[in-house]
C-alpha cells in the first residue's frame, strides 16, 4: 500500500513538490525518486532488495547508492551488471543533486526519457551495454553544461548524433560506439576544445572527416573505425598533438596520408587498416618516435619500405599485410629492439628471409605469400637458442624457399604455428618436430619431402591441426599419431603413404578432420574409428584400402566420394556389398555309435568356392578342383539321406521345472526345457534343410522346426561360439531370459548347451517380420494406420517390461520386431548381448550392424555409458520407420538420407504432415500421426538425458491414441 502511495505522491510532485513534502516529511526526494525507479523496472536476481520505501533516507545500506556527506543527498547511483531490465523511468529525476549515474551491462530497453534539464548537475552518465534503441532527441543535450563523460556504448541507437552535442561545453569524453548511428558527423562536435576521448567506432556514420579536426587541440584518443567514412584524412588532424590512439581502420579513406601527422610525436597507436589509402610509405613515419602499434594492412600502399622505419624504437607492433609492397626488408630495422610482431604477408617482397628478424625475440613472424628466397637453415642458424625459444607464429608459407628443414626447427621451443607450406623444400621431415610441446598447427603441405612421416611426431602431443599434403612422403603411418590427443585436423592427402591405418587414429577423441586421399594404404579400417565421435570428413578415396567400412556413428552417413576408387572396399556407401560368412549348418552325426537320447554333433558342408580363373591356372589343377567339389557333393547327399535314420539321437526331455537331458556323455551336450515334455525327432530334417531357415541376423541364423505335439517352434543357432560366456555364466543369462514372459516379447522356450554348439529355442511367430511388412509388402497387404499404431503401441509396452526387468534390448529395429496371426508385434532376439563374456561396444557393433540408422550416438563412445536409452533412440527411429514407410537409412544416387534429420527439417518447415507413408493416401488421422513423429524426435535426442524412459513413452502414447470411428480399417 506505501508502495502505491509512493508512486502517486511522485506524479503530484511533478507539479507541487512542497505541497507533496508537507503531507509526507519523512519521505525525501531521493528515497521517493529511487522507489519509483525501481517500481518501474524489473530486478530478477533481487539485488534492489536493500531499497525499502520505509528508510528516511538511502544513504546508509542501499546497494549501489553514494551520498554526499556534508548534504546527505544522493550523489552517485552505481549499478552495474545487476540484471535490471525494463525501461528507463522517470523516477531519476528527483535525484536533483545526482552526479555520476552508472547502468552498465543491464537489460534496459527503449528510449532514454530523461533530459539534462532535469539532471542539472550530472557529470557522468554511462549507460553502456545495454538494450536502449531509437533515435536520441534533438534537444537531449541542451542544458549539459556539468557534463563530465558520456558513453551510450554497445546499445540500439539509431538516427543521427543530434547537434545540441555542441553545448556540452565541459565534456572531456565521448563514446556513442557500437550503435546504429548514421548520417553525417555534427558540425557541432568539433566546438568541444576539452574533449579527450572521441570513440565513435562500429556504427553507420558516412561523409568525410570533416577539416575543423583541429578544434580538438585537447584530444588524445580518436576511433573513427568501422563506419562509411570517405575521401582522406584532414590535414588539421597534426594539430592535436597530444594524440596518443588514432583508430580509422574499417574505413573506406583513400589518398594518401598527411604529412602533418608526422607532428604526432607522443602518438603510440596509428591504425589505419582496410582502407583504400594509396602511394609509397612516406620517410616521415620515422618521426613518429613514440609509435608502438602501426597497423597500415589491407591497403594499397607500395614502393619499399622506408629505412626510416628503423627508428621507431619503441615499436612492438608492425602489420603492414596485404599491399603492394616491393623489395627486400631494410636492414635498418635491426634496431626496432622491442618489435614483438611483424606481419609482412600477402605483398611482393623479395630477397632472403632477413638473418636479423629472429635476433630480436620477435613472437610473431609471418612472411606468407611473397617472393622470399633462400634458405630455412641460413635463417634459423643466424639467431641464438635463446631467441628462438620465444617465437610463438612462423609463417612463411607461399614463397620460393628452398633446402632441407633444419633439426635446429626443435630449438623453437614456444612455437604454437609453424607453416612452411607451398615453398619448394626438399628432404625428410626433422624428428625435432618432435621436440615441439606447444606446437598447435603444423602445415609443410605443397612442398617436395620425400621419406616417412617420423615417429617422433607423437610426442608433438598439443597438436591440433597437422597438414602434410602435397608431398612425396613415403612409409606409414606411425601409430605414434594416436599420441596427439589433441589433433581436431590431419591431412596426408596426395602422397605416396602406404601400409594400413593404425589403429590408435581412434584416439584422438576430439579428431574432425582426416583427409588420406590418394595413396597407396592398403588393409582394412579399424572398427575403432567408430568412436571418433565428432568426426565431421573422413576422405580416404583413391587408395587400396579393403574389407568392410565401420559400422556407426559417422560412417553410417560416409559420402560415397569419400571412399570412392578402393575396389576391395564394401559397404553401403561404396555400393558394394560384403561378402557374408554363413554360419555352418547344423547337421546330424551319421556315424554316432553313441545311443544316449539328446546328443547332438556338428558335420561341416563345404560349399563351393567360386574362385576368378585366368589363363594361367593349370589344366590339371582345374580338374582337380572339379573332382573335389563333386566329391564334396556326393557326401553331402550321403550326409543327408543318412539323417532320416539317425533323427532318434535328437530328442528332449523336461518337466514343469528346469529338465535337462541326463546324458553326461562327454560328446553330448545339455538340453533344457521351461516347460512340457516336446522333442524334436520329426523336424530333425529341418535343421539340414535351407529352405526351414527364417532368417540370419548378427547373432545366428533361425530355423523353423516342428516339436513331437506338433508345434513349431524357431531355433537360434548362435555364431558367437568364440564370445559366449562359460556354460555356467551362459546358462545363468539363458535362464533369467527365459523368466521374461510378456504379451509383446517372444517367449523363450528353453536352450541347448555344448561348448562348440549352443541353440536358444523361441515360441514361433508365424506373420513375419515388420520390416518385410513396410519395405517387401509382406503379403500384398499394405499395414493401415490402426496397425500401425498397435505395433508402435505394443512394441513401446514389451520394451517397456524389459527395461523394468533391468534388460537393454541392444538390438532394436524393424527385423526384431514379429507380427503373430492377430496382427500383435513380438519383440525379439532381446538380451543376446548378455551371453557374451563383456559387452563390448566394438563386439557388440560387429554383431548388430545391420542395426543401421537405429544406433544410439553414443553407442561409438567409449566414454558414454550405454543404458536403457540406447533403446530409446532405437525406438523413435522404429516409430519414424513405421510411419513414414521409409528405411532409416535411405542411400541415393548423390545423397544420404537420414530419416530421423529428414522429418527433423520437414518439422522445422511446417511440412511434417507430408513425411507419413504415402500408400496411406491420407487415410490417418494427423492428430495422431504428427504428435507420434513429434515423439520419435524426442526419443532420438542426441543428449541420452533428454529422451524420455520407455513408461513415459507408453503414457504419451495412450494419451496420443484418438477415437477413429469412420476410419477406414481396410487399408
Amino acid at each position: 500500500m506505501r508502495r502505491i502511495l509512493v508512486c502517486v505522491l511522485f506524479f503530484i510532485c511533478l507539479f507541487s513538490p512542497s505541497w507533496v513534502k508537507s503531507l509526507s516529511p519523512s519521505l525525501n526526494d531521493d528515497v521517493l525518486g529511487l522507489v519509483v525507479f525501481k517500481a518501474e523496472i524489473q530486478d530478477p536476481e533481487g539485488k534492489l532488495s536493500s531499497w525499502n520505501e520505509d528508510d528516511d533516507s538511502p544513504c546508509n545500506n542501499w546497494v549501489g547508492v553514494k551520498c554526499n556527506p556534508r548534504s546527505n543527498r544522493v550523489s552517485d547511483l552505481v549499478l552495474d551488471g545487476f540484471g535490471l531490465s525494463g525501461k528507463l523511468g522517470r523516477g531519476l529525476i528527483q535525484l536533483q543533486f545526482l552526479q555520476k549515474l552508472s547502468l552498465v551491462r543491464n537489460n534496459l530497453t527503449g528510449s532514454i526519457s530523461l533530459s539534462f534539464s532535469q539532471l542539472s548537475n550530472l557529470r557522468v552518465l554511462d549507460l553502456s551495454e545495454n538494450s536502449f534503441s531509437g533515435p536520441i532527441e534533438s534537444d537531449f543535450f541542451r542544458q549539459c553544461g556539468s557534463l563530465r563523460s558520456i558513453s551510450l556504448a554497445k546499445n540500439k541507437f539509431s538516427g543521427q548524433i543530434p547537434e545540441s552535442l555542441g553545448s556540452c561545453s565541459t565534456l572531456a569524453s565521448l563514446n556513442f560506439s557500437g550503435n546504429e548511428f548514421s548520417g553525417l558527423l555534427p558540425s557541432a562536435l568539433w566546438s568541444l576544445q576539452g574533449l579527450r576521448l572521441l570513440d565513435l567506432s562500429d556504427n553507420l556514420l558516412e561523409g568525410e572527416i570533416p577539416k575543423g579536426i583541429d578544434g580538438l587541440s585537447n584530444l588524445r584518443g580518436i576511433s573513427l573505425r568501422n563506419n562509411h567514412f570517405t575521401g582522406g584524412v584532414p590535414d588539421g588532424i597534426g594539430d592535436c598533438l597530444y594524440l596518443r590512439s588514432v583508430d580509422l581502420s574499417e574505413n573506406s579513406l583513400s589518398e594518401g596520408l598527411p604529412s602533418t601527422m608526422q607532428k604526432l610525436a607522443l602518438c603510440n597507436d596509428l591504425v589505419l587498416y582496410k582502407n583504400g589509402f594509396t602511394g609509397e610509405l612516406p620517410e616521415w613515419i620515422g618521426e613518429m618516435r613514440s609509435l608502438e602499434t602501426l597497423e597500415l594492412s589491407e591497403n594499397n600502399f607500395s614502393g619499399q619500405i622506408p629505412d626510416a622505419m628503423g627508428k621507431l624504437q619503441s615499436l612492438k607492433v608492425l602489420n603492414f599485410s596485404k599491399n603492394g609492397l616491393t623489395g627486400s626488408m631494410p636492414e635498418s630495422m635491426s634496431n626496432c629492439l622491442n618489435l614483438l610482431v611483424l606481419d609482412v604477408s600477402h605483398n611482393s617482397l623479395t630477397g632472403n628471409l632477413p638473418s636479423w628478424i629472429l635476433k630480436l625475440g620477435l613472437q610473431q613472424v609471418l612472411f606468407s605469400d611473397n617472393r622470399l628466397s633462400g634458405s630455412m637453415g641460413s635463417f634459423l642458424a643466424s639467431s641464438t637458442e635463446n631467441s628462438r625459444r620465444k617465437v610463438v607464429i612462423l609463417d612463411v608459407s607461399q614463397n620460393k624457399l628452398s633446402g632441407e628443414i633444419p633439426s635446429a626447427v626443435g630449438d623453437l621451443s614456444g612455437l604454437q604455428l609453424l607453416n612452411m607450406s607451398r615453398n619448394s623444400l626438399v628432404g625428410s621431415l626433422p624428428a625435432s618436430i618432435g621436440q615441439l610441446k606447444t606446437l598447435e598447427i603444423l602445415d609443410l603441405s605443397e612442398n617436395q619431402l620425400h621419406d616417412s612421416i617420423p615417429l617422433d611426431i607423437g610426442s608433438a602431443t598439443s597438436l591440433k591441426e597437422l597438414t602434410l599434403e602435397k608431398n612425396s612422403l613415403r612409409g606409414n603411418i606411425p601409430s605414434s599419431i594416436g599420441n596427439c590427443s589433441s589433433l581436431i585436423s590431419l591431412s596426408l592427402a596426395h602422397n605416396e603413404i602406404s601400409g594400413s591405418i593404425p589403429t590408435s587414429l581412434s584416439k584422438p577423441a576430439n579428431l574432425q578432420i582426416v583427409d588420406f586421399s590418394f595413396n597407396q594404404l592398403t588393409g582394412t579400417l579399424p572398427k575403432q574409428l567408430v568412436n571418433l565421435v565428432h568426426l565431421q570428413s573422413f576422405n580416404i578415396s583413391h587408395n587400396q584400402l579393403n574389407g568392410e567400412l565401420p559400422a556407426g556413428g559417422f560412417f553410417n552417413t560416409i559420402a560415397p566420394s569419400s571412399v570412392s576408387d578402393n575396389p576391395s572396399l564394401c559397404g553401403a556407401p561404396v555400393n558394394r556389398s560384403c561378402p557374408t560368412v554363413l554360419p555352418k549348418p547344423i547337421v546330424l552325426n551319421p556315424n554316432s555309435t553313441d545311443a544316449t537320447p539328446g546328443t547332438i554333433s556338428q558335420s561341416f558342408h563345404r560349399g563351393k568356392k567360386i574362385l576368378s580363373i585366368s589363363s594361367l591356372i593349370a589344366i590339371g589343377a582345374a580338374a582337380s578342383i572339379f573332382i573335389g567339389v563333386i566329391a564334396i557333393t556326393v557326401l553331402n547327399l550321403r550326409v543327408r539321406a543318412s539323417t532320416s535314420h539317425s533323427a532318434a539321437a535328437l530328442t528332449f526331455s523336461g518337466g514343469d521345472d528346469f529338465s535337462q537331458s541326463p546324458t553326461t556323455d562327454g560328446n553330448s551336450g545339455k538340453l533344457v526345457m521351461f516347460s512340457g515334455e516336446p522333442d524334436f525327432s520329426t523336424g530333425a530334417h529341418a535343421l539340414l534343410n535351407k529352405d526351414c531357415e527364417l532368417g540370419r541376423g548378427g547373432f545366428g541364423a533361425v530355423y523353423r522346426t516342428m516339436l513331437k505335439d506338433g508345434r513349431s517352434v524357431a531355433i537360434k543357432k548362435l555364431t558367437v561360439s568364440s564370445l559366449v560366456k562359460s556354460q555356467e555364466d551362459f546358462e545363468r543369462e539363458v535362464k533369467n531370459l527365459g523368466k521374461v514372459r510378456h504379451g509383446y516379447l517372444v517367449a523363450l522356450e528353453g536352450y541347448y548347451w555344448t561348448p562348440s554348439l549352443q541353440l536358444l529355442i523361441y515360441e514361433f511367430v508365424s506373420g513375419g517380420d515388420l520390416y518385410k511388412h513396410l519395405h517387401e509388402g509382406s503379403g500384398g497387404k499394405t499395414l493401415h494406420w490402426n496397425e500401425r499404431f498397435n505395433i508402435i503401441l505394443g512394441a513401446a509396452k514389451g520394451l517397456a517390461h524389459l527395461h523394468q526387468m533391468n534388460i537393454i534390448h541392444y538390438n532394436l529395429k524393424s527385423s526384431n520386431i514379429l507380427i503373430d496371426s492377430s496382427g500383435e508385434p513380438k519383440i525379439a532376439d532381446y538380451g543376446l548381448a548378455r551371453l557374451l563374456p563383456m559387452l563390448d561396444r566394438y563386439v557388440l557393433s560387429s554383431k548388430i550392424q545391420s542395426a543401421l540408422g537405429y544406433m544410439a550416438p553414443e553407442f561409438a563412445c567409449r566414454t558414454v555409458k550405454i543404458t536403457e536409452k540406447c533403446d530409446v533412440y532405437g525406438f523413435g527411429v522404429l516409430v519414424l520407420e513405421i510411419v513414414t514407410g521409409k528405411r532409416p537409412v535411405e542411400y541415393m544416387e548423390d545423397d544420404v538420407v537420414v530419416l530421423c534429420d529428414m522429418i527433423r527439417g520437414s518439422l522445422e518447415d511446417g511440412k511434417v504432415e507430408d513425411c507419413v507413408d504415402d500408400r496411406l493416401q491420407g487415410k490417418f488421422p494427423a492428430e495422431e500421426a504428427i504428435p507420434v513423429m513429434k515423439l520419435g524426435l524426442i526419443c532420438t535426442s542426441q543428449v541420452p538425458s533428454n529422451r524420455p524412459d520407455m513408461a513415459e513413452v507408453v503414457n504419451i502414447l495412450e494419451l496420443i491414441r484418438c477415437p477413429s470411428e469412420g476410419q477406414d480399417e481396410s487399408g
